[in-house]
């Protein structure tokens, strides 16, 4: 198989893990688009005995760890709290669990998101996971796990705290809980 094909088959991939990252289509597909042309650049680099997928993904990670300090990134990156206030139907419980477990993923040291993003998205093994984003099997399974950890912790605050409005109560920052009295 050529290297162009064995490239394309990874690109729908490198989208996913690329929006993840990102969190808007047009700077992912600016994101695989670099990738892939630095992929073709520099193809003599690539070990033909080694698996293509890692080597594509932590391209595509590094290039995105270039970018995110870059002003064209702060530039064209959207407010964090964007659409959030906006009013959801009724019944879509489902979305809104979805919603705030992205906004927890989006609030994590950015080692541990990309570790977490990659396995969940992706599916590799740690191994693969681990030398696509230039650390150890351990460092990765600790990120990942710290970071899974944090989610948990944080999707449960969020529903402790929308049970309590629902019932009429507040929590205060302090995790203080009170109670409206009529």
């Amino acid at each position: 198989m050529k290297f162009e094909q064995k490239v394309c088959e990874h690109i729908p991939g490198l989208m996913r893990y690329a929006f993840a990252l990102c969190g808007e289509k047009a700077q992912a597909e600016d994101l695989v688009q670099d990738c892939l042309e630095r992929a073709l650049r520099k193809r003599h680099l690539w070990r033909p005995a080694s698996t293509i997928k890692p080597w594509l993904f932590r391209i595509l990670y590094h290039i995105y760890l270039n970018q995110r300090g870059s002003a064209r990134y702060r530039k064209e990156s959207l407010m964090e709290n964007a659409g959030e206030n906006l009013a959801e139907p009724s019944g879509h419980e489902a979305a809104l669990h979805c919603r705030d477990a992205m906004a927890a993923i989006y609030r994590l040291p950015e080692e541990q998101r990309s570790a977490l993003l990659l396995m969940v998205l992706e599916g590799p093994s740690y191994k693969e996971a681990a030398e696509i984003l230039g650390v150890n099997a351990g460092t990765l399974r600790s990120r990942v796990s710290r970071a899974r950890e944090t989610v948990r912790k944080i999707c449960g605050e969020e529903a402790s705290k929308s049970s309590a409005e629902i019932s009429g109560e507040r929590i205060t920052q302090s995790g203080v809980l009170l109670q409206r009295v009529k």
